[in-house]
């Protein structure tokens, strides 16, 4: 009488675990690289509105406004000071010629972990600038 072997064994498990593994060290890196590329559009979105409401501000009372939560029946925007994910902290300066609108990554937040873009701005020409911890302007790497 002859048994015939049926089943796993311990090299072929430990083989088919040692492939999950390294495929999972490959996979989540490149996922989390992933995640922080699109959750940069919370700040790009963010500053666009901002663009947008103080182009609309300019045109009803010719001036453009610091206020970024005030109704706008009242001079504000009827904005947020924080992104619409809440990763960025946003504020907006005003400048000789216009303004700055600045979004920044929140350190308490997911968005932390993003060394190549910290800060974005805009200005009221549309001039976007986008700069890394380092300070470095990464602009083409940042607004996609």
């Amino acid at each position: 009488m002859r048994y015939t072997q049926r089943g796993v064994t311990l090299i072929e498990l430990l083989t088919v675990v040692v492939i999950v593994a390294i495929l999972a060290s490959i996979a989540v890196p490149s996922y989390r690289s992933y995640l922080l590329r699109a959750q940069r559009t919370d700040a790009t979105t963010a500053l666009l509105r901002i663009q947008s409401g103080m182009e609309k501000h300019l045109v009803q009372f010719g001036t453009y406004t610091d206020d970024l939560v005030g109704q706008p029946k009242d001079g504000g925007l009827g904005l947020t000071t924080v992104s619409e994910q809440g990763n960025y902290d946003l504020k907006v300066d005003l400048t000789d010629k216009g303004y700055l609108a600045t979004a920044t990554a929140k350190t308490d937040k997911s968005q932390r972990d993003d060394t190549r873009c910290v800060t974005f701005t805009v200005d009221q020409s549309g001039v976007r600038t986008a700069v890394d911890s380092g300070g470095t302007n990464r602009m083409t790497e940042c607004w996609r």
